[in-house]
C-alpha cells in the first residue's frame, strides 16, 4: 500500500481520485470503482502498489507488440482491479476481484521487479493482464526503477486515463498498446461502463504529446462491433488522427466474462476487417487469437517485401537490417528495432 497520486481532498475527510474519468468521490473507507484505491483516514492509498497478483515471462508479441523489440521475451506484471466494466472481459478474475482475493505481505518493490528482467536478460517490463491504470503509481516506480538499469516499460491498457494523469504515466511508457474498443460511445456504454472520448483523447495525446510508441488492438465481437460500417469509421479515424504506419491488430472475441452467449469471431471477420483497414490507408493490419497463414507477417509498406515472419508468439526478421529498414529497397520501416 502507498499514498496515490492524482487525486484531491473533499468535505469531510472524503477524497476525489481523479486518475480516470469517474472521478469517484470516496468518503472515509470507501473504496474506488476500479477496486484498487481506499479512503484511510481522508488519504487516498494505492492498496495494490506493491502486490503484484501475476507475475511471468511472455514473447513481446503476446501484448500484442510488433514493432517494438519484436522477438524478445518480456516480464509481465499484473495486480488486480479495473476502471471499465468489459462484459466479454478476458482476464476477469483478475479485473473483478473482490476484496478477499486482496493480497497482502512483504510487497514486491519496483527495484525487485526490475531485478528479475535484469536476472532474466529481459530488455523490457509489462503492466498488463489487468488495468494498469488503476495501479498507475506501483507501474510509474517501476518504470522509473527500470530506466534507471537501461530496462524499457510497456503498457497493455484500455486507455481510460484522465486529463490529470495520462500526461505523467505515457510519458514514462516506452511503448502502449491500446484496446480501442470501438469508434461508438454507445458500445462504451452499453458493454464496457464507460465513455469513448477519454479513449480517444488518450491516443492524441500519446500520439502528439509523447515518444511512447503506440499500436492499437480491436476485439471484434460477432454482432457488437463488426459491421462494416463500425469498422469503416474506426479505421479512418486511426489513420486520419494517428497516422498510416500506427499497427493495428484486430483480435478474436472467444466467449468470455459475462459473454458466453456469444460466438467466436470467424477469420472471415477478421480478413474483413483487415481490408478495411487497408483501404482506409492503414500500412500494418494484424489478426489475432486465431491460427491462419500470415496473418501477422510484417511487411514493408513501400516494396511489399517480407521483414518480419511469425509462428504463433515466435517472432523471426528475415528483411529489416540492423537499423530497421527494408533490405529490399532501403525503406525505414516504423517502430522500435
Amino acid at each position: 500500500m502507498k499514498t496515490a497520486r492524482f487525486w484531491e481532498a473533499a468535505e469531510n475527510s472524503a477524497v476525489r481520485c481523479v486518475l480516470c474519468p469517474h472521478r469517484c468521490r470516496l468518503a472515509v473507507g470507501a473504496r474506488s470503482r476500479c477496486f484498487g484505491r481506499v479512503n484511510h483516514g481522508g488519504t487516498l492509498m494505492a492498496e495494490t502498489w506493491g502486490q503484484p497478483m501475476a507475475l511471468q515471462v511472455d514473447p513481446i508479441e503476446k501484448k500484442p507488440l510488433y514493432h517494438f523489440l519484436p522477438g524478445s521475451r518480456i516480464l509481465s506484471v499484473g495486480t488486480l482491479g479495473c476502471n471499465l466494466a468489459c462484459q466479454f472481459c478476458q482476464n476477469w478474475e483478475l479485473s473483478h476481484p473482490t476484496p478477499r482475493r486482496q493480497a497482502t505481505g512483504r510487497p514486491t518493490l519496483p527495484e525487485e521487479i526490475v531485478d528479475m528482467a535484469v536476472h532474466n536478460q529481459l530488455p523490457a517490463i509489462a503492466a498488463t493482464y489487468n488495468e494498469p491504470a488503476v495501479w498507475a503509481e506501483y507501474a510509474l516506480d517501476i518504470a522509473a526503477a527500470a530506466h534507471a538499469r537501461g530496462i524499457k516499460m510497456v503498457a497493455v491498457t484500455a486507455g481510460y486515463f484522465s486529463p490529470e494523469s495520462r500526461g505523467e504515466f505515457f510519458g514514462q511508457m516506452d511503448a502502449a498498446n491500446v484496446d480501442l474498443k470501438s469508434l461508438r460511445d454507445d458500445f462504451y456504454r452499453r458493454y464496457c461502463g464507460a465513455r469513448l472520448t477519454p479513449v480517444l483523447d488518450t491516443l492524441l495525446a500519446i500520439r502528439q504529446e509523447t515518444s511512447c510508441w503506440l499500436e492499437l488492438t480491436t476485439l471484434l465481437i460477432p454482432g457488437l462491433n463488426d459491421s462494416d460500417a463500425e469498422l469503416d469509421e474506426l479505421t479512418k479515424w486511426v489513420t486520419e488522427n494517428l497516422g498510416p504506419d500506427v499497427p493495428q491488430h484486430f483480435s478474436a472475441f472467444h466467449p468470455a466474462g459475462e459473454r458466453q452467449d456469444l460466438s467466436s469471431t470467424p477469420l472471415a471477420t477478421l480478413r474483413r476487417a483487415e481490408r478495411v483497414a487497408r483501404a482506409n490507408g492503414l500500412r500494418h493490419a494484424y489478426l489475432g487469437n486465431v491460427a491462419a497463414p500470415d496473418v501477422a507477417t510484417t511487411r514493408c509498406a513501400s516494396c511489399g517485401a517480407t521483414l518480419i515472419t511469425r509462428d504463433g508468439f515466435a517472432a523471426r526478421s528475415v528483411g529489416l537490417d540492423s537499423g530497421g529498414s527494408c533490405r529490399a529497397c532501403g525503406t525505414p520501416s516504423p517502430g522500435v528495432w
